[in-house]
């Protein structure tokens, strides 16, 4: 399948691989740009573990300071192998999404035992510090990071829309699927989606797509990119 990759570069160029290997054809167009932001070296002293919802959290925190010996409480699978490549070698994975990491923390760590050190994007909800808050811990928020909008598509992924060549965009976020149905809107392609299949990470970003007239839309049955892929498989062999 011809598969539209929306996610910012550095993800998007590991997943195209993963892609190629399945025998799929990806076109890459990031939706966003990440922006580490500068600023001083970002204190671990008497923390309980870093709190990390992605794997940019982690990338933005090993530039901010070279501390390694320290836990960190990860997302999901590819957030907690970022952690690892980064030299993190107390990774914890709480295998999917914001609410499994807040339920997961309630079992690794105790309130009692030091603050939590969130490391997140400017565009974070508020709702994993809230609810490790009401579970009696202390959360301290670290903003190291943002994700800045392209303006459009990449020019090849324009191309391929144009040409009727795309099969399948995948979406990893909510943002990022309300940007691409502007983004398609914008240039004017929505009847393109006839002949596309959405395939969303949660049901949370299947959500802004449903004024667009996709083929199908999919939901993963976990929020993490093996669940991506194994739906990619399952499209690819649907008749």
């Amino acid at each position: 399948m011809r598969v539209l990759i929306t996610r910012p570069e550095e993800d998007a160029e590991r997943l195209a691989e993963e892609l190629r290997v399945r025998g799929h054809e990806p076109i890459v167009s990031p939706l966003m740009t990440i922006h580490y932001l500068d600023g001083p070296e970002v204190s671990l002293q008497g923390i309980q573990a870093v709190v990390a919802t992605s794997a940019n959290g982690i990338r933005a925190l090993m530039r901010r300071t070279a501390n390694r010996d320290v836990s960190i409480f990860a997302v999901g699978p590819q957030t907690a192998a970022a952690a690892r490549a980064a030299g993190f070698a107390q990774t914890r994975n709480a295998g999917g999404d914001a609410a499994s990491l807040s339920n997961a923390i309630r079992e690794w760590a105790d309130p009692k035992a030091g603050p939590l050190l969130h490391v997140a994007g400017q565009e974070r909800g508020g709702g994993l510090a809230q609810s490790l808050a009401e579970a009696g811990f202390s959360v301290e928020v670290q903003v190291l990071y943002a994700a800045i909008e392209s303006e459009q598509f990449s020019p090849a992924a324009l191309a391929a829309l144009s040409a009727r060549a795309v099969d399948a965009v995948m979406l990893f976020s909510p943002r990022s699927a309300r940007l691409f149905v502007e983004r398609i809107r914008r240039v004017g392609l929505q009847a393109r989606c006839f002949e596309m299949v959405a395939l969303c990470i949660s049901k949370a970003v299947a959500g802004p797509l449903h004024g667009l007239p996709f083929k199908t839309i999919r939901v993963a049955h976990r929020p993490d990119q093996e669940s991506m892929l194994a739906l990619l498989d399952e499209a690819a062999a649907a008749p």
